[in-house]
Protein backbone atom coordinates (compact mmCIF):
# COMPACT_ATOMS: atom_id res chain seq x y z
CA UNK A 1 0.00 0.00 0.00
CA UNK A 2 1.21 3.53 -0.76
CA UNK A 3 1.36 6.18 1.97
CA UNK A 4 -2.13 6.16 3.47
CA UNK A 5 -4.45 9.15 3.25
CA UNK A 6 -6.10 7.92 6.47
CA UNK A 7 -4.52 5.84 9.21
CA UNK A 8 -6.54 4.79 12.26
CA UNK A 9 -4.93 3.06 15.24
CA UNK A 10 -6.82 1.43 18.13
CA UNK A 11 -9.73 3.85 17.84
CA UNK A 12 -12.23 3.45 20.68
CA UNK A 13 -15.52 5.14 21.51
CA UNK A 14 -17.40 4.26 24.71
CA UNK A 15 -20.46 6.19 25.93
CA UNK A 16 -20.77 6.43 29.71
CA UNK A 17 -24.09 5.37 31.27
CA UNK A 18 -25.21 7.34 34.34
CA UNK A 19 -27.99 6.73 36.82
CA UNK A 20 -29.46 8.36 39.89
CA UNK A 21 -29.64 11.91 41.20
CA UNK A 22 -25.85 12.14 41.46
CA UNK A 23 -25.48 10.79 37.89
CA UNK A 24 -22.99 8.15 38.88
CA UNK A 25 -21.52 6.13 36.05
CA UNK A 26 -22.74 2.55 36.21
CA UNK A 27 -21.28 1.30 32.96
CA UNK A 28 -20.55 2.19 29.36
CA UNK A 29 -21.88 1.42 25.92
CA UNK A 30 -18.96 -0.01 23.93
CA UNK A 31 -19.87 1.42 20.55
CA UNK A 32 -16.40 0.83 19.08
CA UNK A 33 -13.24 -0.77 20.48
CA UNK A 34 -9.66 -0.99 19.16
CA UNK A 35 -10.46 -0.35 15.50
CA UNK A 36 -7.40 -0.04 13.23
CA UNK A 37 -7.15 0.36 9.45
CA UNK A 38 -5.56 2.35 6.63
CA UNK A 39 -6.95 3.80 3.40
CA UNK A 40 -4.67 4.80 0.51
CA UNK A 41 -5.22 7.42 -2.16
CA UNK A 42 -7.71 6.17 -4.77
CA UNK A 43 -8.77 3.23 -2.58
CA UNK A 44 -12.17 2.24 -1.16
CA UNK A 45 -12.39 0.49 2.19
CA UNK A 46 -15.90 -0.83 2.78
CA UNK A 47 -17.10 -1.36 6.35
CA UNK A 48 -19.97 -3.84 6.63
CA UNK A 49 -22.05 -5.35 9.41
CA UNK A 50 -25.53 -5.54 10.85
CA UNK A 51 -27.40 -2.47 12.05
CA UNK A 52 -26.12 -1.24 15.40
CA UNK A 53 -22.65 -2.76 15.10
CA UNK A 54 -20.89 0.64 15.23
CA UNK A 55 -20.23 1.43 11.56
CA UNK A 56 -21.65 4.97 11.55
CA UNK A 57 -20.08 5.75 14.92
CA UNK A 58 -16.73 4.73 13.47
CA UNK A 59 -17.20 6.96 10.40
CA UNK A 60 -18.18 10.02 12.42
CA UNK A 61 -15.40 9.47 14.96
CA UNK A 62 -12.81 9.32 12.18
CA UNK A 63 -13.95 12.81 11.13
CA UNK A 64 -14.11 13.93 14.78
CA UNK A 65 -17.78 14.71 14.48
CA UNK A 66 -17.81 12.42 17.54
CA UNK A 67 -14.89 12.73 19.94
CA UNK A 68 -13.01 9.43 20.44
CA UNK A 69 -12.43 7.90 23.85
CA UNK A 70 -8.93 6.81 22.86
CA UNK A 71 -6.83 5.93 19.82
CA UNK A 72 -5.12 7.85 17.05
CA UNK A 73 -6.39 9.27 13.74
CA UNK A 74 -3.89 10.49 11.12
CA UNK A 75 -4.95 12.28 7.92
CA UNK A 76 -2.27 12.70 5.28
CA UNK A 77 0.39 12.22 7.95
CA UNK A 78 -1.07 14.71 10.44
CA UNK A 79 -2.40 13.60 13.81
CA UNK A 80 -5.95 14.97 14.11
CA UNK A 81 -6.91 13.08 17.28
CA UNK A 82 -6.12 15.92 19.70
CA UNK A 83 -5.87 18.73 17.18
CA UNK A 84 -7.12 22.11 18.54
CA UNK A 85 -10.35 23.46 17.08
CA UNK A 86 -8.77 26.21 14.89
CA UNK A 87 -6.43 23.71 13.22
CA UNK A 88 -9.16 21.08 13.00
CA UNK A 89 -11.38 23.55 11.16
CA UNK A 90 -8.73 23.86 8.44
CA UNK A 91 -8.28 20.07 8.36
CA UNK A 92 -12.01 19.54 7.79
CA UNK A 93 -11.63 20.95 4.30
CA UNK A 94 -9.69 17.78 3.42
CA UNK A 95 -12.17 15.28 4.88
CA UNK A 96 -15.87 15.25 4.09
CA UNK A 97 -18.92 13.01 4.55
CA UNK A 98 -21.90 11.92 2.43
CA UNK A 99 -24.85 11.14 4.71
CA UNK A 100 -27.34 8.31 4.46
CA UNK A 101 -30.47 10.50 4.36
CA UNK A 102 -30.16 12.90 1.41
CA UNK A 103 -33.15 14.98 2.53
CA UNK A 104 -32.37 15.18 6.23
CA UNK A 105 -28.78 16.24 5.53
CA UNK A 106 -29.87 19.36 3.56
CA UNK A 107 -31.25 22.57 5.05
CA UNK A 108 -34.79 22.94 3.63
CA UNK A 109 -34.56 26.75 3.93
CA UNK A 110 -31.45 27.03 1.77
CA UNK A 111 -31.18 26.76 -2.00
CA UNK A 112 -28.57 24.46 -3.50
CA UNK A 113 -26.43 27.50 -4.30
CA UNK A 114 -26.49 28.62 -0.67
CA UNK A 115 -25.77 25.06 0.52
CA UNK A 116 -22.69 24.78 -1.70
CA UNK A 117 -21.49 28.34 -1.11
CA UNK A 118 -21.34 27.87 2.67
CA UNK A 119 -18.35 25.43 2.82
CA UNK A 120 -16.58 27.18 -0.07
CA UNK A 121 -16.57 30.54 1.72
CA UNK A 122 -16.07 29.07 5.20
CA UNK A 123 -12.88 27.25 4.18
CA UNK A 124 -11.67 29.94 1.77
CA UNK A 125 -11.64 27.57 -1.22
CA UNK A 126 -12.68 30.46 -3.48
CA UNK A 127 -13.61 34.11 -3.18
CA UNK A 128 -16.99 35.56 -4.11
CA UNK A 129 -15.78 36.40 -7.60
CA UNK A 130 -15.13 32.74 -8.41
CA UNK A 131 -17.97 31.34 -6.31
CA UNK A 132 -20.51 30.83 -9.10
CA UNK A 133 -17.95 29.10 -11.34
CA UNK A 134 -16.98 26.64 -8.58
CA UNK A 135 -20.63 25.88 -7.78
CA UNK A 136 -21.39 25.21 -11.45
CA UNK A 137 -18.30 22.99 -11.63
CA UNK A 138 -19.21 20.75 -8.70
CA UNK A 139 -22.84 20.50 -9.86
CA UNK A 140 -21.62 19.36 -13.27
CA UNK A 141 -19.26 16.81 -11.69
CA UNK A 142 -22.20 15.44 -9.69
CA UNK A 143 -24.48 15.05 -12.72
CA UNK A 144 -26.58 18.18 -12.16
CA UNK A 145 -26.94 21.42 -14.11
CA UNK A 146 -26.36 25.03 -13.14
CA UNK A 147 -30.11 25.78 -13.15
CA UNK A 148 -30.51 23.32 -10.25
CA UNK A 149 -28.61 25.78 -8.06
CA UNK A 150 -31.68 27.96 -7.48
CA UNK A 151 -33.90 25.12 -6.28
CA UNK A 152 -34.72 23.98 -2.75
CA UNK A 153 -34.26 20.37 -1.51
CA UNK A 154 -37.99 19.54 -1.65
CA UNK A 155 -37.96 20.20 -5.41
CA UNK A 156 -35.60 17.27 -6.08
CA UNK A 157 -35.99 13.51 -6.26
CA UNK A 158 -34.11 11.30 -3.81
CA UNK A 159 -31.34 10.57 -6.28
CA UNK A 160 -30.92 14.25 -7.14
CA UNK A 161 -30.73 15.17 -3.45
CA UNK A 162 -27.94 12.67 -2.97
CA UNK A 163 -26.12 14.22 -5.93
CA UNK A 164 -26.38 17.57 -4.13
CA UNK A 165 -24.85 15.88 -1.07
CA UNK A 166 -22.02 14.57 -3.24
CA UNK A 167 -21.50 18.03 -4.74
CA UNK A 168 -21.27 19.51 -1.24
CA UNK A 169 -18.66 16.91 -0.24
CA UNK A 170 -16.63 17.63 -3.39
CA UNK A 171 -16.79 21.40 -3.06
CA UNK A 172 -13.76 21.77 -0.76
CA UNK A 173 -11.55 19.42 -2.84
CA UNK A 174 -11.10 16.77 -0.08
CA UNK A 175 -8.74 13.80 -0.11
CA UNK A 176 -11.00 11.60 2.04
CA UNK A 177 -14.77 11.11 1.92
CA UNK A 178 -16.70 8.97 4.40
CA UNK A 179 -19.74 7.57 2.59
CA UNK A 180 -22.23 6.65 5.32
CA UNK A 181 -24.64 4.28 3.54
CA UNK A 182 -25.08 6.77 0.68
CA UNK A 183 -27.36 4.54 -1.43
CA UNK A 184 -29.45 2.71 1.18
CA UNK A 185 -32.35 5.19 0.86
CA UNK A 186 -32.49 4.85 -2.95
CA UNK A 187 -34.05 2.26 -5.25
CA UNK A 188 -31.85 -0.18 -7.16
CA UNK A 189 -31.55 1.76 -10.42
CA UNK A 190 -30.56 4.95 -8.59
CA UNK A 191 -28.11 3.00 -6.43
CA UNK A 192 -26.24 1.91 -9.54
CA UNK A 193 -26.08 5.49 -10.85
CA UNK A 194 -24.74 6.89 -7.58
CA UNK A 195 -22.18 4.09 -7.17
CA UNK A 196 -20.95 4.60 -10.75
CA UNK A 197 -20.69 8.35 -10.10
CA UNK A 198 -18.65 7.78 -6.94
CA UNK A 199 -16.28 5.47 -8.83
CA UNK A 200 -15.82 8.00 -11.65
CA UNK A 201 -15.04 10.79 -9.17
CA UNK A 202 -12.55 8.53 -7.42
CA UNK A 203 -10.74 7.80 -10.69
CA UNK A 204 -10.69 11.48 -11.70
CA UNK A 205 -9.52 12.94 -8.37
CA UNK A 206 -7.82 10.06 -6.56
CA UNK A 207 -10.29 10.18 -3.66
CA UNK A 208 -10.04 7.80 -0.72
CA UNK A 209 -13.40 6.39 0.42
CA UNK A 210 -14.53 4.80 3.66
CA UNK A 211 -17.75 3.24 2.35
CA UNK A 212 -20.14 2.20 5.13
CA UNK A 213 -22.87 -0.21 4.06
CA UNK A 214 -24.90 -3.28 4.98
CA UNK A 215 -25.51 -4.19 1.31
CA UNK A 216 -22.82 -6.67 0.32
CA UNK A 217 -23.87 -6.61 -3.35
CA UNK A 218 -23.00 -2.90 -3.54
CA UNK A 219 -19.83 -3.46 -1.52
CA UNK A 220 -18.57 -6.14 -3.88
CA UNK A 221 -18.99 -3.73 -6.79
CA UNK A 222 -17.28 -0.67 -5.32
CA UNK A 223 -14.78 -1.83 -2.67
CA UNK A 224 -11.08 -2.65 -2.92
CA UNK A 225 -10.92 -3.99 0.64
CA UNK A 226 -13.62 -4.93 3.13
CA UNK A 227 -13.66 -4.71 6.93
CA UNK A 228 -16.36 -6.69 8.73
CA UNK A 229 -17.53 -5.13 12.02
CA UNK A 230 -19.37 -6.94 14.79
CA UNK A 231 -20.35 -5.31 18.09
CA UNK A 232 -17.83 -2.50 17.68
CA UNK A 233 -14.82 -4.57 16.58
CA UNK A 234 -13.36 -5.58 13.23
CA UNK A 235 -13.52 -9.37 13.03
CA UNK A 236 -12.13 -9.69 9.49
CA UNK A 237 -10.36 -7.52 6.91
CA UNK A 238 -9.40 -8.69 3.42
CA UNK A 239 -9.31 -7.69 -0.26
CA UNK A 240 -12.84 -7.79 -1.63
CA UNK A 241 -12.54 -10.89 -3.83
CA UNK A 242 -10.62 -12.79 -1.15
CA UNK A 243 -13.29 -12.04 1.42
CA UNK A 244 -16.17 -13.13 -0.81
CA UNK A 245 -14.47 -16.26 -2.14
CA UNK A 246 -12.79 -17.37 1.12
CA UNK A 247 -14.40 -15.86 4.23
CA UNK A 248 -12.64 -17.07 7.37
CA UNK A 249 -14.85 -15.71 10.16
CA UNK A 250 -18.24 -17.38 10.80
CA UNK A 251 -19.90 -13.96 11.02
CA UNK A 252 -18.57 -13.01 7.59
CA UNK A 253 -19.88 -16.28 6.20
CA UNK A 254 -23.32 -15.60 7.69
CA UNK A 255 -23.45 -12.13 6.09
CA UNK A 256 -22.46 -13.48 2.67
CA UNK A 257 -25.02 -16.28 2.89
CA UNK A 258 -27.76 -13.71 3.41
CA UNK A 259 -27.11 -12.01 0.06
CA UNK A 260 -30.14 -12.80 -2.17
CA UNK A 261 -29.50 -15.22 -5.03
CA UNK A 262 -30.81 -14.40 -8.52
CA UNK A 263 -31.30 -18.11 -9.32
CA UNK A 264 -34.45 -19.51 -7.61
CA UNK A 265 -33.16 -23.09 -8.01
CA UNK A 266 -30.16 -22.36 -5.79
CA UNK A 267 -30.92 -23.14 -2.17
CA UNK A 268 -28.67 -22.56 0.82
CA UNK A 269 -28.85 -22.11 4.55
CA UNK A 270 -29.92 -18.50 5.18
CA UNK A 271 -29.62 -18.41 8.97
CA UNK A 272 -26.26 -19.80 10.13
CA UNK A 273 -26.07 -17.23 12.95
CA UNK A 274 -28.47 -17.86 15.84
CA UNK A 275 -30.29 -15.18 17.80
CA UNK A 276 -29.84 -11.40 17.84
CA UNK A 277 -26.90 -9.07 18.28
CA UNK A 278 -26.04 -8.77 22.01
CA UNK A 279 -26.22 -5.43 23.80
CA UNK A 280 -23.16 -3.17 23.56
CA UNK A 281 -23.82 -2.24 27.20
CA UNK A 282 -22.92 -5.75 28.35
CA UNK A 283 -21.13 -7.62 25.54
CA UNK A 284 -20.42 -11.34 25.97
CA UNK A 285 -17.12 -12.52 27.39
CA UNK A 286 -14.52 -13.97 25.09
CA UNK A 287 -15.47 -13.74 21.43
CA UNK A 288 -18.53 -11.49 21.19
CA UNK A 289 -19.95 -13.66 18.38
CA UNK A 290 -19.84 -16.94 20.33
CA UNK A 291 -23.53 -16.92 21.48
CA UNK A 292 -24.58 -16.99 17.81
CA UNK A 293 -21.72 -18.96 16.29
CA UNK A 294 -22.28 -22.56 15.13
CA UNK A 295 -18.56 -23.30 15.68
CA UNK A 296 -18.27 -21.88 19.22
CA UNK A 297 -16.26 -23.83 21.81
CA UNK A 298 -15.38 -23.23 25.46
CA UNK A 299 -12.27 -21.38 24.30
CA UNK A 300 -14.46 -18.91 22.38
CA UNK A 301 -16.53 -18.24 25.50
CA UNK A 302 -13.50 -17.48 27.67
CA UNK A 303 -10.81 -15.88 25.49
CA UNK A 304 -11.28 -13.00 23.07
CA UNK A 305 -9.40 -13.80 19.84
CA UNK A 306 -6.82 -11.31 18.61
CA UNK A 307 -6.68 -10.33 14.96
CA UNK A 308 -3.95 -12.16 13.05
CA UNK A 309 -2.85 -12.45 9.44
CA UNK A 310 -3.72 -15.53 7.38
CA UNK A 311 -2.55 -14.85 3.85
CA UNK A 312 -4.10 -11.53 2.78
CA UNK A 313 -6.76 -11.72 5.48
CA UNK A 314 -6.71 -10.36 9.02
CA UNK A 315 -9.18 -12.33 11.11
CA UNK A 316 -10.12 -12.52 14.80
CA UNK A 317 -11.31 -16.11 15.20
CA UNK A 318 -9.85 -19.06 17.10
CA UNK A 319 -10.98 -21.48 14.38
CA UNK A 320 -10.08 -19.57 11.21
CA UNK A 321 -7.47 -22.13 10.15
CA UNK A 322 -10.01 -24.92 10.46
CA UNK A 323 -12.36 -23.14 8.08
CA UNK A 324 -9.50 -22.58 5.67
CA UNK A 325 -8.36 -26.20 5.71
CA UNK A 326 -11.78 -27.90 5.84
CA UNK A 327 -12.58 -29.86 2.70
CA UNK A 328 -15.48 -32.07 3.85
CA UNK A 329 -19.12 -31.03 3.50
CA UNK A 330 -20.48 -29.80 6.83
CA UNK A 331 -23.79 -31.32 8.08
CA UNK A 332 -25.71 -28.11 7.45
CA UNK A 333 -24.25 -27.91 3.92
CA UNK A 334 -25.15 -31.58 3.35
CA UNK A 335 -28.80 -30.76 4.10
CA UNK A 336 -28.59 -27.82 1.73
CA UNK A 337 -27.13 -30.08 -0.97
CA UNK A 338 -29.98 -32.58 -0.49
CA UNK A 339 -32.59 -29.82 -0.89
CA UNK A 340 -30.83 -28.53 -4.00
CA UNK A 341 -30.79 -32.02 -5.53
CA UNK A 342 -34.51 -32.36 -4.83
CA UNK A 343 -35.24 -29.09 -6.63
CA UNK A 344 -33.16 -30.15 -9.64
CA UNK A 345 -34.84 -33.54 -9.75
CA UNK A 346 -38.27 -31.94 -9.66
CA UNK A 347 -37.27 -29.60 -12.47
CA UNK A 348 -36.11 -32.59 -14.53
CA UNK A 349 -32.53 -31.32 -14.76
CA UNK A 350 -31.09 -34.53 -13.30
CA UNK A 351 -32.31 -38.10 -13.26
CA UNK A 352 -33.96 -39.36 -10.08
CA UNK A 353 -32.54 -42.83 -9.45
CA UNK A 354 -33.01 -45.01 -6.37
CA UNK A 355 -29.37 -46.09 -6.65
CA UNK A 356 -28.09 -42.53 -6.36
CA UNK A 357 -30.37 -41.89 -3.37
CA UNK A 358 -29.26 -45.08 -1.64
CA UNK A 359 -25.58 -44.38 -2.23
CA UNK A 360 -25.98 -40.84 -0.95
CA UNK A 361 -27.74 -41.95 2.23
CA UNK A 362 -25.14 -44.63 2.84
CA UNK A 363 -22.32 -42.15 2.38
CA UNK A 364 -21.09 -43.94 -0.78
CA UNK A 365 -19.56 -40.97 -2.62
CA UNK A 366 -17.09 -41.35 -5.44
Amino acid sequence: MSDPVLKVENLTKHYPVHRGILRRQIGSVQAMTDVSFEVARGETLAVVGESGCGKSTMGRTVLRLIEPTSGRISLEGQNVTDMPRPELREMRRRMQIIFQDPYGSLNPRMTVRETLAEPLLLHGVTDRAGLDDRIDEVLSLSGLSSFHAERYPHEFSGGQRQRVGIARALATRPGLIVCDEPVSALDVSLQAQIVNLLQKLQRDFGLAYVFISHDLSVVRHIADRVAVMYLGRFVEQAPVETLFSRPLHPYTRSLIKRVPLPDPTRIRDETPARGDVPSALSPPSGCAFHPRCPMATDLCKEVRPESRAIGETFVACHHAEQQLEARVVAPVERKTLARRLAVLEKAGKIAQTPTNTKNHKAGNTR
